[in-house]
């Protein structure tokens, strides 16, 4: 069963600084990746961001470049950094980490180009049914959620 398999696993997880991109096509729908069912991941066989971990010397950014290239064959020209969330694991044995999202447009030609090497599935959501009707990793689907609201941040007054 799916559930049991989520939540039963005895796999290690390893938490990393990483990054992830807001895919954002031309008519603000947002592509999204199906992760791979590995118990050693977080919310395998969830939709999510396409990136992936930072390593070692890298700086976010490139991290996102090579990550973008790897699991999409998509070269990234311009990316801007959108929100970041930090992650807290010291009560569990680790480090503190990161999760950086960028924000990056991609045109109709460009996705269409999009060779999926990682993952399962790979698709185009409007921000309404990927966030109601969808199982989506808890901190991507609050980083679509700020995205798509973030006209509700708007400063108020002086």
């Amino acid at each position: 069963m799916q559930t049991a398999y989520f939540l039963e696993s005895d796999s290690s997880i390893s938490p990393a600084d990483a990054v992830a991109a807001l895919l954002v096509l031309e008519d603000g729908r947002y592509v999204m990746q199906l992760r791979d069912p590995k118990p050693e991941i977080f919310y395998p066989d969830h939709w999510g961001c396409f990136g992936g971990a930072v390593e070692p010397g890298e700086r976010p950014l490139d991290a996102l470049r090579r990550e973008l290239s790897e699991e999409l064959n998509f070269q990234v020209e311009a990316a801007r950094e959108f929100t970041r969330f930090d992650f807290d694991f010291s009560q569990l044995g680790h480090a503190k980490v990161y999760r950086m999202f960028y924000e990056v447009s991609v045109t109709n030609d460009a996705f269409a180009r999009f060779e999926l090497h990682e993952g399962t599935d790979m698709r185009a959501f409007e921000a309404s049914e990927l966030l109601v009707d969808n199982r989506v990793t808890p901190y991507d689907a609050f980083a679509v959620w700020l995205h798509c609201s973030r006209h509700r941040f708007a400063r108020q007054g002086g």
